[in-house]
Formats: C-alpha cells, structure tokens, sequence
C-alpha cells in the first residue's frame, strides 16, 4: 500500500525511509537496506533508534522536523549501523501528508566522497614521511657508527674495568638506535608477489600473538573462507597484521580479546582506481582505544600511544598495504577500536599491473 503511493522507490539509487506521525518506519527501499545493513522486515514498524541507537543524530533531527511542516537538509551526519560501521550522509528530510506518511528521508551517501579525498591526503602524507624518515635515517646512522667507534676505543685505555660499564651502555644503545634506522629504511624493498591465502597470513599472527601472550589474550576468528587468494608479499602482510595486532595487545597490557575478521568488499575505490572486490582484514580489539590526541596521526612515524613504543609499528604497517595498493584505517573509541585494511583482488589478467610503480 505504501509503496503504491510512491511508485519507483525500489528503483532509485539513493535511501529512502518512509515514516509515519510517530516516527515509525513504514517502508525502506533496497538502496537503504544495502546503505545501512537493515531489513524491511527487522525495522518495519519500529522507531528508527531501534536500528541506529536512541543517541543517534538522526533521531534528535526526526523529531525536530515531524511536529512542523518545512524540509530541510542536513549536509553531514555520521551515523552508526548495526555492525558498528560509521556512514557519512547528507539527508533531506520532507515532511509530507499521504495516506499514512508523515515524513520522507533520502540520503546520500558523501562517505567515498570524502574517503577519496581523506586517501589523497594519507598518500601525500605518507610519501612526505617516507622521504623525511629516509633521509633522517641515513643522517643519524653516519654519526652513530662514529659514536660507537669512539666508546669502543675509549673502552681499551679506562683504567678501572668498572668503568667500562659506562661505555657499554654507550655501544649498546648506540646499536639499538643503528638498528631503529634500519628498521625504518627497510621497507623500501619491493614486495615478492605470489598467490597468498590472507587465512593463512592471519593464523600466522595468530600464532605469533599466543606464543607472545599465552594467559591473557582470546583471539577469535571471523573469517569468511570463500574469499580468493590475492597477489601479494605475504611476509609484508604477515608484518603488516602482526603490527596492528601486536599494538592492540600491548594497548591491553596482555589482556583481553582480538578479533580477526575477512569479509568481501564490492565496489571499493583504491588509490584512484575503482575496484570490483577488495579483501576486507579487520583487526579488532575490546581495549582502552586509541588515545584521543593521536588518531589522526597514529601513521605518522615516530608517534606512539605508550611508553618506550617506537611508533613504526603502523607506519611500517601503512607502508606495505600501500605497496599492494590498498589502504588501511583505523576507527577507536574505548572499549573498540578496528584496524580495516583492504586489498584489491584482482584478476590474473591485471597482475602486471600491481608491480607498477613500486
């Protein structure tokens, strides 16, 4: 009945949710469906709290506008869906008197919009930092092969063999450092693709994460076993998820649970390029999240949320998903926070073209 009084709904490549006068979903077409992870079925007749949360702005804006009679349009609302993923909309709400309708919303999705956008800024960012950090690099390894050298000699002519305790504080840390700066020139060579199973990459961290922390780290697996193999360096991603797994261990000081999730993404821009199905990696933690005045910079080298950390571990993490063209954001807030990496998969007939450019 009500989608004969709005003919074409379920054709139309925007969302759309019919309410009535109590704000209750009447009819939600397939585009919304898709955009939110909804059925018709699960929220029909019911508030739209009961599938984004009753703290959800869309609430707040619904019942601004039910009581009136003027349309509006809010040009950014984040909103969460049921699997906890954030969407960036612009929505204009109509308010309306047919049949039992009261209120028309249609949405449009600006999340690739600004996910382009936030990518373009993550890839010049990220080759400012490559060339910063290779040039620091090399500047500190060539005085620090001096320094080393000096307390070894000055080691020979100490007259108390106490002092040289001092010294070797000296050459030690001076090789700690000498192998911080190989650590970060060493992601420059190029990736050695092959058909990699990503199953087979995260039962690798799986394994490294038990042995590291035998008592208080759960680890679950969400995998989806049908996805393909893709052309990759397995042992970068093997390093790239055993960073972001390590960092979310460490952040739970050993204890707690991490999830390592595979799903399938369809129509995924990368780098530019618009891909068909890209392999979803999510690293999934219950810690304390990240740390408010760091998430936006937490691939910047050198930035770490904890003493003694390094901050290589996401930068190195960053730097080897973007050698297979893909990308990797975090979102965190306490008790949650997800790493999500996604990789093209691309067909054999293409696979030359992943080894250009790198």
């Amino acid at each position: 009945m009500t989608t004969s009084l709005f003919p074409g709904l379920e054709h139309l490549a925007t969302a759309v949710f019919l309410l009535d006068e109590n704000g209750c979903v009447l009819y939600a077409n397939p585009s919304a469906e898709n955009l939110f992870e909804v059925s018709l079925n699960h929220i029909c007749g019911h508030n739209l709290a009961h599938a984004f949360g009753a703290d959800s702005p869309l609430i707040g804006a619904i019942a601004q506008v039910l009581p009136g009679n003027t349309s509006f349009t809010e040009h950014e609302l984040t909103l969460s869906t049921p699997s906890h993923t954030l969407l960036s909309v612009s929505c204009t709400f109509s308010p309306v008197e047919i049949g039992s309708v009261r209120l028309i919303m249609e949405f449009h999705q600006i999340d690739k919009q600004l996910k382009i956008a936030r990518e373009e800024r993550m890839l010049l960012q990220q080759q400012a930092n490559q060339e910063l950090v290779r040039n620091l690099a090399h500047e500190i390894k060539n005085p620090l092969g001096g320094l080393r050298g000096a307390a070894q000699l000055l080691e020979l002519e100490l007259p108390k063999p106490e002092l040289k305790e001092y010294t070797q504080v000296i050459i030690k840390e001076a090789d700690r450092l000498r192998s911080l700066m190989d650590r970060l020139l060493t992601p420059h060579r190029p990736p050695q693709f092959r058909m990699v199973n990503i199953h087979e990459v995260l039962e690798r961290v799986r394994s490294l994460l038990l042995a590291e922390h035998p008592d208080g780290i759960a680890i679950r697996r969400d995998y989806d076993t049908s996805l393909p193999d893709i052309y990759a360096d397995q042992e970068q991603l093997i390093q790239a998820a055993l960073n972001i797994s390590r960092n979310a261990a460490q952040a739970m000081h050993g204890k707690g649970e991490i999830t390592l999730r595979t799903r399938i993404a369809r129509q995924v821009t990368l780098a530019k390029k618009r891909y068909r199905l890209a392999l979803m990696i999510q690293v999934i933690d219950n810690g304390p999240g990240v740390p408010e005045n760091i998430r936006e910079k937490i691939f910047y080298p050198l930035v770490s949320g904890r003493d003694g950390g390094s901050g290589l571990g996401l930068t190195l993490a960053q730097t080897f998903v973007a050698q297979h063209h893909g990308s990797i954001e975090c979102d965190s807030k306490p008790g949650r926070t997800c790493f999500t990496i996604l990789l093209p998969v691309t067909a054999s007939a293409y696979i030359p073209e992943m080894t250009k450019n790198i």
